[in-house]
């Protein structure tokens, strides 16, 4: 394994979705104390959203290797090839079953890469269930004090060993701090999931349309994350283009694609659900906006922002308020609008680096095993392709075996039939069932 000379440092980025591989290779170079002299190998975990080239292309990283790997392919790179760090970038399942792969893959190393998880934005659901599946890394990281607070619990509470839990901050925050534009630009930052139904979708649309016809001064933006047939982190049954397509919108409304900073670079007021674009909006001191419209509820996510004094409808909008973000709420998000931003990484850096010099690591060791979580890791660790051990089931995947084009196209069409039946087939399916 390579020493920990920081000119040297070779980090791994597995991940399973585009926003997913945003924030795994933008930690793993927030995390490097090497710098731009980082080394980035990226592995794509083959599933139903594996990103497009478009997608990556977005994402705006780049990386000295990049491919698309099954569980059982990536779990035999590590077995022959040396990194430093190994960032998983996943949902937690596949992180427990790649934590414990690689328990396996390495057992009786004597040196193996330091090992990273944590979560791409905002966790407001699912919190023990997520945060157990991503324990036994060396560093589990925490987006905000308020998160590394949480999760800390969450693991003293189970009896699990919290000191992994480390403090940093969402590695995408930056841009230049907010100054007017002209014209005034609203934004939209639409998700894939939230809210599900059509009715609920239809509804923000047509504010977002109706504000635009009400200030034919502004410019108002419908930003979205993926175009139609792509999958991101989340799937979208119902694309917001498609709801668009319907509506006889105003010369001032317009749908936008590309990265976020470049839009918030021209936003003067962010309007969200619960997007995790509402963090980088505060960042920059940029107007920010959480809807109150549909309620707020767990189910939205919008409910993690009680107390951040950004809540607010479309009728208070229209009418021209502007909510004012509360300054320790903000603080505790590791929004860092202070200046703050630029150490928030330190911690993790110089645990990296003590884990690196340290002669040896212990094996990892997730929470759960085969003795704590009989009737669940089985069946996690399977979808992989892994038995309970974390080896390779027999009968799985070879790892070392290209597909053949026949494959590959079959491969391709399968995903395209599967997109296809999430966005068309499935939504018809479900108003059948409500007549």
């Amino acid at each position: 394994m390579p020493a920990s000379n920081p000119k040297s440092l070779r980090v791994a980025v597995l991940a399973d979705s585009d926003t997913r591989w945003k924030w795994g290779s933008l930690t793993a170079s927030r995390l490097s104390p090497s710098g731009p002299d980082l080394a980035l190998d990226g592995f794509l975990l083959r599933g139903r959203a594996t990103p497009t080239a478009r997608q990556l292309d977005e994402v705006g990283v780049r990386a000295d290797s990049l491919r698309e790997v099954t569980a059982a392919k990536f779990l035999r790179a590590m077995e022959r090839e040396e990194y430093d760090v190994v960032v998983l970038a996943l949902v937690g399942g596949a992180v427990q079953a790649m934590l414990h792969g690689l328990a396996h893959t390495w057992q009786g190393r004597a040196r193996r890469p330091v090992v990273v998880t944590g979560y791409v934005g905002v966790v407001y659901e699912k919190l023990a269930d997520g945060l157990l599946l991503r324990h036994g890394a060396d560093l589990v990281l925490a987006n905000s004090r308020q998160d590394a607070d949480r999760f800390r619990a969450v693991y003293e509470g189970v009896g699990a060993d919290a000191g992994a839990v480390t403090e940093v901050a969402l590695p995408f925050l930056g841009g230049g701090t907010y100054v007017p534009n002209d014209p005034r630009t609203v934004v939209f930052a639409a998700q894939p999931s939230v809210p599900e139904s059509r009715k609920d979708r239809t509804y923000l649309l047509d504010r977002l349309i109706g504000h635009a016809r009400l200030h034919p001064d502004r410019e108002v933006l419908l930003k979205l994350r993926s175009r139609p047939g792509e999958h991101t982190t989340h799937i979208e049954e119902l694309p917001y283009q498609k709801l668009a397509q319907r509506t006889d919108a105003p010369a001032n409304f317009r749908l936008v694609y590309g990265h976020m900073s470049e839009v918030l670079d021209r936003t003067d007021l962010l309007v969200t659900v619960s997007s995790t674009a509402a963090l980088e909006s505060l960042h920059r001191r940029i107007p920010t906006v959480v809807l109150t419209d549909l309620g707020v509820r767990e189910a939205l996510g919008n409910h993690h922002f009680v107390g951040s004094g950004c809540l607010a409808s479309w009728d208070q909008l229209d009418a021209g308020h502007l909510p004012a973000p509360d300054a320790a709420w903000v603080a505790r998000q590791g929004v860092a609008a202070d200046g703050s931003y630029d150490t928030a990484f330190d911690v993790a850096r110089f645990r990296i680096t003590e884990l690196l010099d340290a002669p040896a690591l212990p094996p990892l060791a997730p929470y759960y095993t085969p003795t704590t979580a009989p009737g669940y890791l089985p069946g996690i660790l399977a979808r992989h392709h892994l038995a309970p051990d974390g080896g390779p089931l027999p009968g799985a995947p070879a790892a070392d075996r290209e597909p053949g084009a026949v494959r590959q196209i079959v491969r391709r069409a399968a995903r395209g039939a599967y997109r296809h039946g999430v966005q068309r087939v499935a939504p018809v399916i479900r108003r059948m069932g409500e007549l």
